[in-house]
């Protein structure tokens, strides 16, 4: 079922590693051209413009950008009992966990007088994409909304596309998951078209300072073409995970993961990197024989037989590690018999999940881990979605006349040496007043 690459023996460099797996999914780059053109007339035309190209595009028009209050009642009143319960499960775990996140105002005393402060400001306003394709995502609303709200963000709007089975507003589980969080404002707009409405706004509807949340090759496109009008937190890829595992690991629990993974797209990724080829043959099997149970058999096969998946075999878990470090999977999953060891070496990483019983589904929902994670390599220098996301370091600077004394003749030498004298003009002069 997965191709198995056997690298034992081989002593490749980090470049050489990240050929070993391509990563699967359109270019960015090859699409903004499409993109710039819709994210131009939505800037000029507003949400006219946007909801013409969901016409267009969907073959859908709700009645209006702005999702009435009275549907978002009713999607509350209409969900299941045990979804909802399960809602609010996932609530209260996710919820407590970036109530942690939130960092402490900190201050510095460099001399008597002299002191930097980091205090955190939170971004005024942000723009939460949940997207509508292959799947409802109730979970992405939570894993956006709660962060920013737990960061202090007091304006914030869910921006998702509208459904033509449902009168042409976002699926009711979405629009029932914002009511659970208090969230009063929601647009029924999906595409580059709403990122494009979202950074712009217009007459009627307020611009954001910040567009979150995962989509498809167009939306990431437009939020490269948005960035620097407002800031984003990420280009969402392909899902990922990896798995390193050893001789002790249960295999059907393997195949379940890998498959779990490969159900989110056919360009996903589900990497297997183990020491023992008997685990790799088992794993194997069990996927072959289990996958085609699935509702989305078709999308897991393709998936799992892309270039972008496959089983590695290396010659210990130190390789292993090395591989993955190289790789940088959004989800890593440690099945080993010393796991937290293993642990303790991983640079790249989304999120790291240890032992039998922490699987990726887990964090996709209830862990209370936050599920938009760095794809594409991108864990070797960014971070997941948090609290941090939607919070601003701000140095607050306070020195007194003395302390400003004690450090002058430095500012002057430095500002002179810059060729900038009018820098240092402006300490001289409150030297001598």
């Amino acid at each position: 079922m997965l191709s198995v690459t056997d690298l034992r023996g081989r002593a490749l460099s980090v470049r050489e590693l990240r050929k070993v797996l391509p990563r699967a999914g359109a270019d960015v780059n090859a699409v903004v051209s499409q993109v710039t053109p819709i994210v131009d007339t939505v800037r000029h035309d507003g949400a006219q413009a946007a909801l013409e190209y969901g016409e267009r595009f969907d073959g859908v028009r709700p009645a209006s950008v702005r999702v009435p209050a009275e549907v978002l009642a009713e999607a509350v009143d209409g969900l299941d009992a045990d979804v909802r319960a399960a809602l609010e499960t996932s609530i209260a775990r996710i919820r407590a966990v970036h109530a942690d996140q939130k960092p402490a105002e900190h201050t510095t005393e460099l001399a008597p007088g002299a002191t930097v402060t980091e205090v955190f400001r939170p971004v005024q306003r942000v723009g939460l994409y949940v997207p509508g394709g292959k799947a409802v995502y109730p979970s992405s609303v939570l894993m956006n909304a709660i962060p920013a709200q737990e960061a202090g963000v007091g304006s914030m709007v869910v921006c998702s596309p509208p459904q033509a089975d449902f009168g042409g507003w976002p699926h009711p589980t979405i629009l029932a998951a914002c009511a659970l969080l208090g969230i009063e404002e929601v647009w029924a707009v999906g595409g580059a078209q709403a990122v494009a409405l979202l950074a712009f706004g217009d007459e009627n509807l307020e611009p954001v300072d910040m567009v979150t949340g995962p989509g498809n090759v167009f939306v990431a496109a437009a939020k490269r073409v948005v960035n620097g009008v407002a800031g984003i937190d990420a280009e969402a890829g392909p899902s990922e995970i990896a798995i390193i595992a050893d001789g002790s690991a249960d295999p059907v629990y393997l195949a379940y993961d890998l498959i779990s993974q490969a159900e989110h797209d056919e360009q996903a990724a589900s990497i297997l990197i183990t020491d023992s080829p008997a685990l790799a043959e088992a794993v194997n099997r069990e996927i072959a024989d289990r996958y085609h149970v699935t509702l989305n058999a078709e999308r897991v096969r393709e998936a799992l037989q892309g270039p972008q998946s496959g089983i590695l075999l290396v010659d210990d878990l130190r390789s292993a590690v090395t591989i993955t470090n190289a790789y940088a999977p959004e989800h890593l999953e440690i099945h080993t018999e010393n796991a937290r060891e293993v642990v303790s070496q991983v640079a790249n990483a989304g999120a790291i999940f240890v032992g039998p019983y922490t699987p990726v589904p887990l964090g996709d929902y209830s862990a209370g881990s936050n599920h938009v994670l760095p794809t594409s390599g991108t864990a070797r220098f960014a971070p997941g979605l948090s609290t941090h996301t939607f919070l601003k370091p701000v140095n607050v600077v306070e020195y007194s006349a003395d302390a400003l004394a004690e450090v002058a003749d430095a500012v002057v030498t430095l500002s002179d040496a810059e060729r900038l004298p009018a820098h240092g003009e402006a300490i001289r002069v409150r030297q001598e007043r």
